[in-house]
């Protein structure tokens, strides 16, 4: 008998309780998959003795594609190749669709600028409302709308299909070690064509604290509006290190290794959540793994189209508009000969440069905090002295040139830009979706600044060790 038990102040339910806490301790690391393991056994047992299969063929191939698609040594390697695979299409394929939707957007941005000059509209309601506003919104739906409708059917057909449960199941025992859930890298999946719609599959995830933690960690996983950034540099400064006969190779293979260190940083800080402000018991992923079926044309073109695309596109619209107004007063209001850009590039320079970067870069960043995509245009704008957003440069040559020759980027400012486009906070969007998910005002802010503060951190420390070895050597 215990003291718990001798106490008579002490119910049988509180006693039952506390023994069972201090055997929990004793219990060893696996001992939760060793229990559904051998529920799953016992399950599958029972099921052979009381179940007559009639139809032996369909039912071996579903276990066929099992044992290959779920097997440590090829599941892993295959789902590395579909995400390779899916990448490949939705970057490619999304090229042309987004250079046309811009050349037709910015098309309209022309005549409705020079029909309000023909009806005699000042020319700052002009410039604030067509070359300010609506060239931000242009930029973000351009960029936005081909890679998300080509990436979300995509993932919905394996979803249809019942392949991401495999994933899910594949990648469980990773997770469950930082103490995160086994369905949070289908979240980190959706993660890839937005963060915000990563954010609200995270719903799929039954433990509140394992869907904090899976909310709070998708900021990681490279969202399709920082795609752009990513693939310039890794053009304008991998590719051209590299031999022309595996140029795109090495580019490629470079945005692979941000999506890698993606994936560590939120194993990382999921490890770290587990064990601070989210500890607590890790709950068991029992997982029935559906049976392979076609997958539904309605419901693919529904799901990804209505549910994902366009309401992602809404809320991403929404948040761009603002930050076009912001970019263009920046620019053409002045104080003397300077303008408030200029300024304020001036004081984020110090910041900056100590991570490697310099104040031009932060404060499009700043300013792109309601949208991603807009990253790589505001910096342009800033750097050649535009008074609204542009990309003019059609070359390696003229990127390299402008980055490099005119403004001293090394291969230090991008790898360290890589690095801070992949950790830095979550754009506006994502941050409305955070707070919508949670209903916490400090999950929202956690869940902005921490990843902020970690880009900081590792720009710093990597830009101060390139330093210190420059001048060693």
């Amino acid at each position: 008998m215990t003291p718990e038990q001798s106490d008579p102040a002490v119910t049988p339910a509180e006693a039952i309780l506390s023994r069972a806490a201090s055997l929990r301790s004793t219990l060893h690391g696996s001992f939760r998959d060793d229990l559904v393991q051998a529920i799953y056994d016992d399950a599958h047992r029972i099921a052979g003795r009381a179940v007559t299969r009639t139809d032996r063929r369909t039912r071996d191939w579903d276990h066929t594609f099992d044992r290959f698609i779920t097997s440590p040594a090829f599941g892993l390697p295959l789902m590395l190749v579909l995400l390779a695979v899916i990448f490949w299409i939705t970057i490619t394929g999304a090229n042309y669709p987004s250079e046309l939707l811009a050349t037709g957007l910015f098309h309209i941005e022309d005549v409705c600028s020079a029909a309000f000059e023909r009806l005699g509209a000042p020319s700052w309601l002009t410039g604030l409302v067509w070359h300010g506003v609506y060239r931000a919104l242009a930029w973000v739906v351009a960029v936005m709308l081909p890679p998300m409708a080509i990436f979300f059917p995509m993932f919905t057909i394996l979803e249809d299909l019942g392949y991401l449960p495999r994933v899910a199941f594949n990648l469980d025992r990773l997770f469950s070690k930082a103490g995160a859930h086994g369905k949070q890298v289908l979240t980190m999946s959706m993660g890839f064509g937005c963060n915000a719609a990563g954010v609200i599959a995270c719903r799929t995830i039954d433990s509140p604290r394992e869907r904090l933690i899976a909310i709070l960690t998708n900021n990681f996983v490279p969202c399709n509006g920082r795609w752009p950034t990513l693939i310039l540099l890794a053009t304008v400064f991998v590719a051209v290190s590299a031999p022309p006969g595996v140029a795109s190779v090495a580019a490629a293979g470079s945005i692979v290794m941000v999506v890698v260190l993606g994936v560590l940083a939120t194993l990382v800080i999921s490890a770290i959540l587990s064990r601070t402000v989210l500890r607590g018991e890790p709950s068991a992923f029992t997982l029935e793994l559906p049976p392979y079926r076609r997958p539904s044309i309605l419901r693919i073109l529904y799901t990804s189209l209505i549910d994902r695309t366009l309401f992602v596109l809404w809320r991403a619209i929404v948040c761009a508009a603002p930050a076009g107004a912001i970019i263009w007063l920046l620019a053409n209001i002045t104080i003397g000969d300077t303008s408030l850009a200029q300024y304020c590039t001036g004081a984020l320079d110090p910041i900056g440069r100590a991570i490697g970067l310099d104040g031009v870069i932060l404060l499009a960043y700043v300013i792109a905090i309601p949208a991603n995509e807009i990253v790589v245009p505001t910096i342009l704008m800033l750097y050649l002295g535009n008074s609204m957003m542009t990309e003019e440069l059609t070359s390696t040559d003229d990127w390299r040139a402008l980055f490099v020759d005119k403004h001293g980027w090394t291969l230090l400012t991008a790898v360290n830009l890589m690095l801070f486009s992949l950790l830095h906070n979550p754009c506006a969007t994502t941050i409305y979706t955070i707070w919508k998910e949670t209903k916490r005002i400090r999950w929202t802010v956690l869940g902005t600044l921490m990843p902020l503060g970690l880009a900081l951190l590792v720009t710093f420390i990597i830009a101060q060790v390139v330093r210190l070895i420059s001048l060693i050597g």
